[in-house]
């Protein structure tokens, strides 16, 4: 895949209509969920590039992220008369942008579409990268392809009707963008104050993020080597969130934060990650995101969701691993009994 464009906007309007010019199309398609459809379509509808835009809705949070709902996409698609050159504008958060880029990748072998990532986690991962998905068989982006939107479009003026936990639930992708980058990044991350955040450097700290994640994908965009990188945090992570779906569900950032702590540990146990950097950044997440209660006689169920990581090799869980800030260290693998001193870690610390 070509190195996505990734505009940081700060004038919608004109960043939306160039990136629809830059897109010949016959049809033009905005696809939100109950949520985006309410509060943040009225700030692009008005436009004169989305004149005459087809309108799609489907449910709003993760739980609708499914079979079910990329088929009434396509059913939508269908009936308003789309065809292979018509354009589909995903205006959302991460199930959006995910489900969206894949009702576009699939709808007849593929349409055109562009992201406008409405929260701080879809802007600096879900939006970007390639990867499109849904849920299935109770597992996370279980089904899906690697396919670029034309364009992302990144513009803090969405931030501002953004509540405290999902603003945190992105933040932490930025926490593990910093980690495996500069002790620099890093320190900025953990010092700024994100629960009052001064949206003008935080708009300039998710344009380090995504740049972050831009080079690495650029390198290796379907996830054969150093991309895996992006997933330090996630393989404990998303078990801790496919397990509270079973339950409770949690936002992502959440569970990768929680999946953080476990890694990081790890790490200091098998590749040398310096324990001081470990305790701060647990303690970052400690003070911003509580934790999940979860028991020993969790770890069975848990340790069988791990093994359902697309990164495994066979049954063997596959981890990210950092020696130090910035020290990736990928295919690394970890006993039973490694993995549950972690989980122990996490209950405790």
């Amino acid at each position: 895949m070509e190195k996505q464009k990734v505009i940081i906007s700060r004038e919608l309007h004109a960043s939306l209509a160039e990136a629809i010019a830059e897109c010949k199309h016959d049809r033009l398609f905005v696809l939100v969920d109950e949520t985006t459809d309410k509060v943040c379509l009225p700030l692009i509808e008005h436009f004169e590039c989305m004149k005459g835009a087809q309108k799609i809705v489907i449910g709003a949070t993760d739980n609708n992220k499914t079979l079910e709902s990329i088929a009434h996409v396509w059913s939508e698609l269908g009936r308003m008369g789309a065809t292979r050159h018509s354009l589909m504008v995903n205006l959302g958060g991460g199930m959006i942008t995910d489900l969206g880029g894949f009702a576009a990748s699939a709808f007849k072998r593929g349409i055109q579409f562009i992201n406008i990532p409405t929260t701080l986690l879809s802007m600096v991962d879900a939006s970007v990268g390639g990867k499109t998905g849904i849920n299935f068989n109770g597992l996370k982006n279980e089904i899906g392809v690697f396919n670029n939107a034309q364009s992302v479009i990144l513009d803090t003026v969405f931030l501002e009707t953004m509540d405290r936990e999902n603003m945190l639930s992105g933040y932490a992708e930025m926490l593990k963008h910093g980690l495996i980058n500069t002790r620099a990044m890093w320190a900025e991350l953990v010092g700024f104050d994100i629960e009052r955040p001064d949206l003008s450097q935080l708009q300039r700290m998710v344009a380090e993020s995504v740049a972050v994640k831009q080079r690495i994908v650029t390198k290796d965009p379907t996830e054969r080597g150093i991309r895996k990188a992006l997933n330090l945090g996630h393989t404990i992570g998303h078990a801790y969130e496919s397990f509270a779906m079973r339950r409770t569900p949690v936002l992502h950032g959440y569970a990768v934060a929680w999946g953080i702590v476990c890694e990081l540990y790890l790490s200091a146990l098998k590749t040398g990650f310096p324990t001081d950097v470990m305790h701060q950044t647990v303690a970052f997440i400690k003070e911003h995101y509580g934790k999940m209660e979860i028991t020993c006689d969790d770890y069975p169920e848990l340790l069988e969701l791990m093994t359902h990581d697309k990164k495994n090799i066979g049954t063997t869980i596959n981890f990210t691993l950092l020696g130090g800030i910035g020290d990736i260290i990928i295919n690394q693998t970890a006993t039973k009994e490694e993995i549950q001193e972690a989980l122990d870690f996490y209950r405790e610390c």
